[in-house]
């Protein structure tokens, strides 16, 4: 199977959720940002290019994020569905257990903390989980499950909220050596459409 095929099951796969107990198939297809979000200065088109840097084998597939870095950010604010919050902030990325994780330390303007991102490889499921952690009340999140094809990297968590069941799907692509871009959408019908709701453009600065 090629690895432009895999990488289509991955982003256009049916809406069966990765899990964290079984490590689940592949989510569902990505769909074309809305009006609302082209017309913003960010480039928020998600088109995957299959370039990259990332090897895709697991260990070390995160070594491109060691260091400090500049984010630009356009996040959608809560409970909105189309007033964005544009804001800045830094970044220092540390790779630990010999490229097995990556700790992040995401700070605001200010230099204040927002939290702590960290990486962990899943040898036995062949995925990476991507775990937050808020400054604001310190609790580890669940982690988004997912790896890397073809240089670009596709995580899904889900979460029961008010009684709907929310897939939230992170994705980092157009990696190079001294930029990257994350950016996450969320669902709420089972994959079978998605609403982006975050964009991060990384800048590296040393």
């Amino acid at each position: 199977m090629t690895g432009t095929l895999k990488r289509r099951q991955v982003l256009q796969g049916g809406a069966v959720l990765l899990t964290t107990v079984l490590g689940g198939a592949a989510p569902a297809h990505a769909r074309k940002p809305k009006t609302a979000i082209e017309e913003t200065t960010m480039d928020t088109n998600y088109t995957p290019t299959g370039k990259g840097i990332v090897t895709g084998k697991g260990v070390g597939d995160f070594d491109f994020l060691k260091g400090n870095w500049h984010i630009r950010h356009k996040r959608l604010k809560d409970r909105s569905k189309d007033v964005w919050h544009d804001f800045e902030s830094s970044a220092t990325v540390h790779r630990v257990l010999d490229g097995m994780g990556s700790v992040e330390e995401l700070r605001k303007a200010d230099g204040s903390y927002m939290g702590m991102g960290v990486r962990v490889w899943l040898p036995e499921k062949e995925k990476w989980a991507d775990h937050w952690t808020s400054a604001g009340n310190g609790v580890v999140n669940a982690p988004q499950l997912g790896n890397f094809i073809d240089g670009e990297g596709v995580f899904i968590s889900e979460q029961e909220v008010d009684g709907i069941n929310w897939q939230y799907r992170g994705v980092w692509d157009q990696i190079t050596s001294e930029s990257c871009r994350w950016h996450q959408s969320a669902s709420k019908d089972g994959g079978n459409s998605w609403e982006w709701n975050w964009w991060m453009e990384w800048t590296r600065q040393s």
